[in-house]
């Protein structure tokens, strides 16, 4: 019995070793890549092995009040496909929708104007990035656009409605083609099946089901304390403004939440709980067909699914901040990695910090 408690407070003060030498490579990296801000966690289903959140909200202001704190939100970009994923399985689950359900079955209305490439595109299809929609993943193809009025639902449904009249993007043999308009088209066919706008979906499934903290759009545009993102302005990192106009609200279900880092440890906790074949909020065969139902992308994680590998990542960034996650399903494992900074400086620290993480542990 002594002896087992002598091993146990060995490991304990281990860990405590490792997670100390952790933060003290993190900060020195977030430093050298100009990274304001940063925040990580290394967990399992049940646990958080660590986590920490440093730095400033601005890099032009370090003080008591700008000091990062746990609660900080920071934007998920295009880890929020994801969340979106998540939602369209709980309809799934509750027989609103099927994956294989058709878009025009569910718009009959829009067929006739429809480019016919588009006809037998399925809710899958949309969400795995299979549906040949063109990807609008830079600011140079929003330009192009005509001025869609009203909410962001309508603003969405206008959208979606120019997307399937036009061409499609050329086939190709790769299995899927990035689009974040694709799922501004797949937020309309769950809109349709709920009669909820994805917003309210969003609240359902995030803040009444899972009792997670949560905001659309940039951290500071509702809570001026609270990081800022930031951008190369003339070769020089700049923090923007709450008021700065940056309109994500046509792709809002691709990448424009933004959560605490706590809050998203708890999300991919749940989602690591299932790869280990628990039913949790949804079923264990729901999780896995998210992460691992498609090769290469599923539904809204890539993965790589081999005999003896099994792991699901996603990076996503608007700009201004970046998130990476990746989820081990082998060694029940996940990590996370936020920053209110997406420079190639800062994404190379990200990721060299990535690497440190799972050295900790190994």
């Amino acid at each position: 019995m002594k002896q087992a408690l002598v091993v146990i407070l060995f490991i304990l003060f281990s860990n405590s070793l490792n997670a100390q030498s952790l933060l003290k490579t993190a900060d020195s990296l977030r430093i050298a890549s100009e990274i304001p801000e940063m925040a990580y966690a290394i967990l399992t289903s049940d646990s958080i092995l660590t986590t920490n959140t440093l730095g400033f909200h601005r890099n032009t202001l370090k003080n008591d009040e700008t000091k990062a704190l746990p609660s900080d939100y920071f934007h998920l970009g295009s880890n929020t496909k994801a969340i979106t994923g998540l939602v369209a399985a709980y309809l799934v689950e509750q027989k609103k929708i099927s994956w294989t359900a058709k878009l025009f079955a569910i718009l009959p209305g829009w067929k006739a104007a429809a480019n016919p490439a588009y006809y037998e595109v399925t809710l899958a299809q949309l969400l795995s990035h299979r549906a040949r929609i063109k990807p609008y993943t830079s600011g140079a193809e929003f330009q192009t656009l005509p001025k869609f009025a009203g909410t962001k639902s309508d603003q969405r449904k206008l959208f979606a409605y120019y997307l399937l009249t036009n061409e499609p993007i050329a086939k190709n043999n790769d299995t899927y083609t990035y689009s974040n308009a694709g799922y501004s088209i797949a937020a309309l066919m769950l809109e349709q099946a709920s009669g909820k706008t994805w917003e309210e979906l969003i609240d359902d499934v995030l803040n009444k089901k899972l009792h997670l903290n949560y905001k659309f759009g940039w951290p500071n545009r509702t809570e001026k304390n609270q990081p800022s993102g930031h951008w190369l302005e003339n070769n020089v990192l700049t923090p923007l403004d709450s008021a700065t106009s940056y309109n994500l609200n046509m792709i809002e279900p691709a990448g424009d939440i933004c959560m605490p880092i706590a809050d998203y440890a708890k999300l991919i906790q749940m989602h690591l709980d299932g790869l280990e074949g628990n039913n949790n909020f949804l079923k264990a065969q729901t999780y896995s067909y998210l992460h691992y139902g498609l090769p290469e992308y599923a539904i809204g994680w890539l993965n790589v699914n081999k005999p003896d590998k099994h792991s699901s990542e996603h990076a996503g960034s608007a700009g201004t901040f970046y998130t990476y996650t990746l989820l081990n399903k082998d060694k029940n494992i996940a990590y996370i990695i936020m920053a209110n900074a997406a420079t190639d400086k800062a994404q190379a620290g990200i990721f060299k910090l990535f690497r440190e993480m799972v050295k900790s542990i190994e």
